[in-house]
């Protein structure tokens, strides 16, 4: 099991790549190519839950918005 900082290094390398539109990251002396910047938003994604549930936080994946006529 990677440990959080790994998976944030990940993290960053995936963000960086993504913010310059190349598909292709390096991390750790290994190379991903990926196909679609949607490719990477996904791993990014995953990166995410995977940091929230080692650092013990849990991700809101539903926001409610509750509203009235105020009559």
């Amino acid at each position: 099991m990677p440990t959080t900082a790994e998976l944030k290094t990940r993290r960053d390398a995936l963000s960086a790549q993504r913010s310059s539109g190349v598909a292709r990251v390096s991390y750790d002396g290994k190379t991903v190519d990926y196909r679609s910047i949607t490719e990477i938003d996904r791993a990014i994604e995953v990166l995410d839950r995977e940091i929230a549930t080692a650092e013990g936080r849990k991700i809101i994946r539903q926001v409610r918005v509750i509203t009235t006529k105020g009559l």
